[in-house]
């Protein structure tokens, strides 16, 4: 009986850790718009700090000095979305020069 319950309450423990990320992402503001996320991403640089700290003094552990990252994520999204348009974009032209280079590689074979 045991046996047949376990795997069923690991999958709804499971199953309740990935509802509780999801329900803390859209209460901070992740999953809405960018400047929401923007916002909760502040929010994190500037308490997180802090609370690491706390804990490594509450725990006695020294931890090195967390880097600052200068990361633009807007321009990292723009660029891949620019990249996928353009290979889009691209791609009936594409498709029609690998078409003829085809057409003339069969071609070449039958003769």
């Amino acid at each position: 009986m045991a046996a047949r319950l376990l795997p069923a309450v690991k999958f709804l423990v499971k199953g309740g850790l990935a509802g509780a990320a999801v329900y803390v992402a859209y209460d901070q503001g992740l999953l809405g718009s960018g400047t929401e996320g923007a916002e909760a991403l502040k929010k994190a640089q500037e308490t997180l700090p802090p609370a690491i700290q706390e804990w490594t003094d509450y725990l006695g552990w020294e931890l090195p000095p967390t880097p600052k990252i200068d990361f633009s994520l807007s321009a990292s999204w723009n660029k891949g979305v620019h990249t996928v348009m353009s290979a889009l974009s691209a791609a009936p032209s594409r498709a029609c020069e690998y078409t003829v280079e085809g057409w003339k590689y069969v071609k070449d074979l039958m003769k």
